[in-house]
């Protein structure tokens, strides 16, 4: 088993191991002392691993519960929240209990609020079983959830109490989704590792597997560094938005339905490149993009795009901020007026 070791404010560990769901409950019992949880997951994951990580939570002597949702970016919604705090009321949830999110990263975002605000804050527990929720949004604290206003607009940090990678999860994935979490990496390959990127590149959807347990490791602790010295999303931490400002925008103008966040992620990154960098560079993310079946850009009009943006939580004042690679392993932000931005981005487009 791998370790790494998150060194925030309340720091916790990252468990990577194939095969780890079922040994989840002594994992956790090594962790935390309560015996009683409530697991949140969603209709997919739920079908797929609850029964193993029940089994093993039971077999830890750890008395649970668990509330299903429907899968899928729409659920991540104030009212799937207030069904949640429903259901920790009615199983008598107290404060030295805890929560555990067994899923992706739309599982781990609600469960994460909920465990932040809930009782003004219990412990929880990441399970992550996609490849994006492994290599980014369980790790950092990061929690929220939509509101009409836009995406993740409303949320708190709260980091967990352990996270648990089961690499083998991975392998139920479907192409889409495996293609969603590979957007995240090579996002973590072009704003700080050049070999990482380089290893995506010699892969594809049909052979990645085999190189998955380095990737998974890497990512992490590229987060790991980020997150330690910015863990609360002043400086640093922002170049983990390459590819979001305008990725987020796309998600928004699909209405968040048959386009997913890897989708918009893989797009922003190569709409902002497109603009600002090299046409070489452009290229050479293009074709890895295209490699692991993602679009390189959106049909949706820049001018339409722009008013999600202004909207985006990396606003502040009349001001945005964007990431830009110039260079693959490193990132710079740049901040400008919002009115600027859009200028720019509708020069080019």
């Amino acid at each position: 088993m791998k370790s790494i070791h998150i060194g925030t404010s309340a720091p916790y560990d990252v468990l990577i191991e194939r095969g780890s769901l079922k040994n989840s409950g002594s994992l956790i019992s090594g962790v935390l002392s309560s015996k009683r949880a409530a697991v949140i997951t969603d209709d997919t994951v739920g079908s797929l691993y609850s029964e193993t990580l029940m089994n093993s939570l039971s077999e830890a002597g750890i008395r649970a519960s668990i509330f299903t949702f429907s899968h899928g970016e729409q659920s991540k919604n104030l009212s799937t929240l207030g069904k949640i705090y429903d259901f920790l009321c009615d199983e008598g949830i107290t404060r030295s209990d805890f929560l555990i999110a067994l899923g992706g990263g739309v599982v781990g975002d609600i469960t994460g609020f909920a465990a932040a605000t809930f009782l003004r804050g219990i412990q929880f527990v990441q399970i992550p079983t996609t490849l994006l929720a492994q290599v980014d949004s369980s790790v950092g604290g990061k929690t929220a959830v939509d509101i009409a206003g836009g995406k993740n607009l409303v949320g708190a940090f709260k980091q967990p109490a352990l996270v648990i990678c089961d690499s083998d999860t991975l392998r139920t994935l479907p192409d889409e989704e495996l293609a969603c979490g590979m957007a995240e990496v090579i996002k973590y390959g072009m704003i700080r590792d050049k070999a990482l990127f380089e290893l995506v590149e010699k892969h594809d959807l049909s052979d990645v597997h085999e190189v998955m347990d380095e990737i998974v490791h890497t990512c992490i602790d590229i987060k790991r560094s980020v997150v330690e010295n910015d863990e609360f999303d002043k400086g640093e931490r922002m170049i983990l938005n390459f590819g979001h400002t305008l990725g987020h925008a796309v998600e928004g103008w699909h209405n968040y339905t048959n386009y997913t966040h890897g989708m918009g992620v893989a797009a922003g990154m190569c709409m902002i490149t497109r603009n600002f960098c090299s046409a070489e560079l452009a290229a050479r993310l293009e074709k890895c993009v295209e490699a692991y079946k993602l679009p390189t850009f959106s049909e949706a009009p820049m001018s339409e795009l722009l008013p999600y943006c202004s909207k985006d939580k990396k606003c502040e004042s009349d001001s945005i901020s964007y990431i830009v690679c110039e260079e693959i392993g490193k990132a710079e932000i740049r901040k400008v007026p919002v009115a600027v931005f859009a200028k720019l981005m509708l020069e080019e487009d």
